[in-house]
């Protein structure tokens, strides 16, 4: 078991993308400090994340960004009662460079290391703010959607108790009842952007423009998804995830809608406007535009394809969402990731929890992207439950959660 008579403090690491992130909090539910190292701007000439120079960069971030997060909480390396960090999943390389520090780090102060899932990371960054804005925990079971650029997966999430101290710090325990068969939510939102020569990433300019368009003016359609094939009660994963041992899944696919738009790009002849307006962009070099500037090279058709695409995405993700929520009685509905910072997706998912009289939490939007602050407070409950790395941690890339 873990000591609960120390500081209750906290460092987590984080670097399984391109943010190089630390913070430390305390008993899992206070962040004395969070800081991120972004690399949207670095990547954001590229397109997308570059691995390689995801890596070099956290290199070069991961030690003043921990020395920020240490002074600005007002602690000690003495203080701390436990080191954690992101093992997965993420980029091989990135990964390295945090789990390296993070070992060389717990080992030279003598403090144990606690390894964290990166999508429980995401679900815990809600919980440790839903308890902190209700004063209370959230009713179990809970249905989770961490929805990102690089995921799309519904979580039945559910707490052990912890017979020893008959409280709720027991561990945690999940069961991965959807997931994206393709594209994640957020992928297919920097691939439109992309597509309509829009900057990266994309999904804060979709968001900020579909609001200026029609929703309904162009009709998107997901069409059934095939139930995941299993032999004799053995799961036969995909490339993405593994696939149900049995029961009902909801899973998701955005490559279609993507495609979808691409067509109506070439049937419409938007060509000519899409290069027009990737060269406008390209042309104010390295100063990011406001939102007026790119409303203003997009035309009436544009922003109707973007309010459309969105419309249709949150669509689909509320509507999974809460079929899920309904099939295994969950009695609330946590929705985390970077695409959780979406407005429409919020205003949507809050109108129907409403509706059904279910509660909903978001994270804030500092805690949606990739923090450190998450991975902190996820490994609270591992901590008390004595759940430490051994000296062997490494990246694993494609880590998965709880059980499918």
């Amino acid at each position: 078991m873990g000591d609960n008579g120390g500081t209750g403090l906290i460092l987590g690491i984080e670097s399984s993308c391109d943010e190089t992130a630390a913070a430390v909090v305390q008993a899992g539910s206070a962040a004395l400090s969070n800081v991120v190292a972004s690399q949207i701007s670095l990547h954001a000439n590229y397109g997308g994340v570059v691995p390689e120079l995801a890596s070099r960069e956290h290199l070069r971030n991961i030690v003043p960004v921990v020395r920020e997060a240490m002074a600005r909480a007002g602690v000690g390396f003495g203080d701390l009662d436990a080191v954690a960090v992101t093992e997965g999943p993420g980029l091989a390389g990135a990964l390295l460079v945090g789990i390296t520090y993070a070992k060389a780090l717990a080992w030279g102060i003598g403090k144990p290391l606690i390894g964290v899932n990166h999508l429980e990371g995401h679900i815990h960054a809600v919980l440790m703010e839903a308890r902190q804005d209700l004063k209370e925990a959230m009713e179990l079971p809970l249905l989770a959607l961490v929805v990102s650029g690089g995921h799309t997966h519904l979580y039945l999430a559910t707490q052990k108790r912890d017979l020893a101290t008959q409280s709720d710090e027991g561990a945690w325990s999940y069961r991965n009842v959807g997931r994206t068969v393709d594209d994640a939510a957020g992928e297919a939102y920097d691939k439109v952007a992309k597509l309509l020569g829009l900057g990266y990433p994309g999904g804060p300019w979709m968001d900020a423009l579909a609001v200026r368009g029609n929703p309904r003016a162009v009709p998107f359609h997901f069409g059934q998804i095939k139930p995941r094939p299993h032999r004799e009660g053995i799961s036969m994963p995909n490339k993405k995830a593994p696939a149900s041992s049995g029961g009902p899944t909801f899973d998701f696919s955005f490559s279609g809608i993507k495609t979808a738009v691409l067509r109506y790009v070439e049937t419409h002849a938007m060509r000519e406007s899409v290069e027009a307006r990737r060269r406008a962009l390209a042309a104010m070099g390295g100063e990011k535009p406001g939102i007026e500037a790119v409303a203003g090279l997009c035309d009436a058709q544009t922003l109707d394809l973007i309010a459309s695409f969105q419309y249709a995405v949150v669509g689909n993700l509320l509507r999974q969402t809460f079929a899920a929520a309904e099939a295994f009685g969950a009695r609330g509905v946590v929705v985390s990731g970077g695409v959780a910072a979406n407005s429409e997706l919020r205003r949507r998912f809050q109108a129907e929890a409403d509706r059904r009289g279910l509660p909903v939490a978001f994270p804030s939007l500092a805690l949606s992207t990739d923090n450190a602050a998450m991975i902190a407070a996820a490994a609270w409950p591992k901590f008390v439950a004595g759940a430490f790395a051994s000296e062997d941690l490494a990246a694993t890339p494609q880590l998965r959660l709880g059980q499918a």
